[in-house]
């Protein structure tokens, strides 16, 4: 639930600094975007009603993108939409001490390092969606400015090497969009950004969900999968 909520809030922050329709219903909330963003929605409660799955179905159909959806609760039947579906751990980290990182982290105040940071992430995640590239397109200036939303760069002489956001909610911290270059994967920059980054919520609970090479790095920082989400997309 506390992911499904901080998740929530990552994406309603992300479409309202991008200026996409941001639709929010008891069991799920939807960000529509254009052709290349695409449509993002993430369920909120494990039962929605038939018309809340009905709006749900709509909204994935006439969609000018890709299609996301993510299932925290792994409850849902989706097959119906024709679309692919694994699943990813949710992890949880209690609060606890952190550890120094390894190389300097700094917090994302400029345009530029946003920039920097958005391209990580875009070469990191390989999201062939944004190629051509196109500054700003998936981090607006905006996003930083959205309550509880933070972007990190780790930084090893002098180059970006890293890339994440994190998002406090409710008293509860994630991190999402956790990254590296492919020069640098495995060179220790993932597990910088996300010391850095969780220094500041080191009083707080974290969730995340893991990826299946991500997950011995977040299990080494104090993280337990506690259940597992479902994601389903079109692409």
């Amino acid at each position: 639930m506390r992911q499904a909520r901080n998740s929530a809030a990552l994406w309603a922050a992300t479409g309202n600094s991008r200026g996409h329709e941001v639709i929010r219903r008891r069991s799920f909330l939807a960000v529509l975007g254009g052709e290349r963003a695409g449509t993002r929605i993430l369920l909120q409660e494990p039962d929605p009603d038939a018309h809340e799955l009905a709006e749900l179905t709509e909204l994935a159909g006439r969609s000018a993108g890709p299609v996301d959806v993510e299932d925290p609760f792994s409850s849902t039947d989706l097959s119906h939409l024709g679309m692919r579906n694994w699943q990813m751990p949710i992890m949880v980290r209690p609060p606890a001490p952190v550890p120094a990182p390894a190389m300097e982290v700094i917090r994302v105040q400029r345009a530029h390092e946003l920039q920097t940071a958005e391209q990580i992430v875009i070469e990191g995640f390989e999201l062939t969606r944004f190629t051509p590239y196109r500054p700003g397109e998936m981090f607006p200036t905006t996003l930083t400015e959205q309550p509880g939303v933070d972007v990190f760069l780790a930084v090893l002489d002098g180059e970006a090497v890293g890339a994440g956001v994190t998002v406090v909610h409710d008293g509860f911290g994630s991190h999402y969009w956790v990254a590296a270059p492919s020069a640098h994967r495995s060179r220790g920059a993932g597990r910088a950004v996300m010391l850095g980054s969780l220094a500041p919520m080191a009083n707080l609970p974290v969730t995340l969900t893991a990826s299946r090479l991500g997950r011995p790095l977040y299990e080494s920082l104090g993280f337990t999968a506690v259940t597992s989400s479902t994601w389903w997309s079109s692409q």
